[in-house]
């Protein structure tokens, strides 16, 4: 087995990088990837006919610049998804109708298909029956609301 392997060091080398890879499908931590790709390198390297010590140097150097500068921007855009607003928090932005007169201190509006118990964000601001308000935030469980930019 040794004397195939140093027969064939470009084989030995792709063998190596495959079972790297078959290994990180099931880690999914993406540095054993990179190791795989370093012995790719090393396996072109012999490729060429470079001796075994070469072939080393190569498989490190290539693995370590992967592990520390490909592989933090693939970590990051991968755990980097859009964030999902669920609860109150979707609601901010969303255009609500008037039901009862909406002032500084109290009122309510349809949202969501619900009824919320409103007030104005600013205290010169009224809203009279039926007009559409757009929620600035959620406090507690009233929304606060504004005038709708056409």
């Amino acid at each position: 087995m040794i004397d195939w392997m140093q027969d064939h060091p470009s084989a030995t080398w792709l063998g190596i990088a495959v079972v790297l890879a078959v290994v990180e499908v099931f880690s999914l931590d993406l540095v054993l990837l990179m190791f795989a790709l370093g012995a790719v390198a090393a396996a072109v390297a012999t490729g060429f006919g470079a001796p075994l010590w070469l072939a080393i140097l190569v498989f490190t150097i290539v693995s370590v610049a992967f592990l520390y500068f490909v592989r933090p921007p693939i970590v990051e855009r991968l755990h980097a998804g859009p964030t999902l607003t669920t609860g109150h928090e979707a609601l901010v932005g969303r255009t609500g109708v008037v039901l009862e007169p909406v002032d500084m201190r109290n009122g309510r509006i349809q949202l969501a298909g619900e009824v919320w118990s409103a007030h104005a964000a600013t205290e010169n601001q009224t809203f009279e029956t039926g007009t559409e308000v757009l929620v600035t935030r959620i406090d507690g469980a009233t929304a606060v609301v504004t005038t709708k930019e056409s």
